[in-house]
């Protein structure tokens, strides 16, 4: 019996590297809003790590609830394939709408020329951005951030699919610890891959020099976000 549940921990941690891995939406959707919204690694982190706890634990929550109360394992396979879709379609929406934001700003932000006229004869004219992303706004003009409570939203709404099929189920036959033992250890090996790819990649992308694309940032993002709820929703 020992053995069998410490090979439940092996493959805990090596289902939980390998989707997040091999799932793009696990880190894509805070690489590109980081640089968007120009977010610390610190403030980067912290939301990866809360969508992180959001996502595994809402698997974690619902498969326990489903081992205590005897619920068959199709039912809660069912619940999850429910809520996968309503994260794919959150994703969607929330990319289509950030995307179209963006680029609206982008529009509105684009370079255009200042003449400078004395004495009624122009003395120079140059060209002139707005700088949209570093405005300092009076207290009374500042909005509510969403956007990562957006995010943790729809990683509550996404599954684990893997996680209590392949391990949560058959860790029921080691008692209560074996299923806290291989949860946690899925949960850990799926956050901390999670972040450390996106301070990877973030510390990476944020060294690009977009140039004119950088007015070009949010539209991105939301493009990105946009094709990974594309891409769930195709099981790609």
């Amino acid at each position: 019996m020992a053995s069998d549940l410490n090979l439940l921990l092996v493959t805990a941690a090596s289902v939980g590297f390998i989707h997040t891995v091999a799932g793009p939406d696990h880190y894509l959707p805070f690489v590109v809003m980081s640089k968007a919204r120009n977010w610390s690694l610190a403030k980067t982190s912290l939301i990866t790590f809360l969508c992180g706890i959001g996502h595994v634990g809402s698997s974690i929550l619902l498969g326990g609830l489903g081992i205590a109360l005897g619920v068959v394992l199709s039912k809660i396979e069912g619940v999850e394939d429910h809520r996968g879709n309503l994260a794919a379609w959150a994703f969607v929406l929330f990319g289509l709408g950030y995307m179209i934001w963006g680029i609206y700003r982008a529009r509105k932000n684009r370079p255009h020329k200042h003449i400078h006229y004395h004495d009624g004869k122009m003395v120079h004219e140059h060209e002139h951005v707005h700088k949209t992303n570093h405005d300092h706004l009076h207290p009374k003009e500042k909005i509510i951030n969403l956007t990562p409570w957006v995010l943790i939203i729809i990683f509550v709404l996404g599954p684990c699919e893997v996680l209590i099929p392949m391990l949560m189920y058959p860790a029921a036959e080691h008692g209560t610890m074996g299923i806290v033992l291989v949860s946690s250890v899925f949960a850990i090996a799926t956050i901390s891959t999670m972040m450390v790819i996106v301070l990877l990649l973030t510390t990476g992308f944020n060294k690009l020099p977009l140039g004119k694309l950088e007015r070009y940032t949010h539209a991105i993002a939301g493009a990105v976000i946009l094709l990974s709820g594309i891409a769930i929703l195709l099981g790609l």
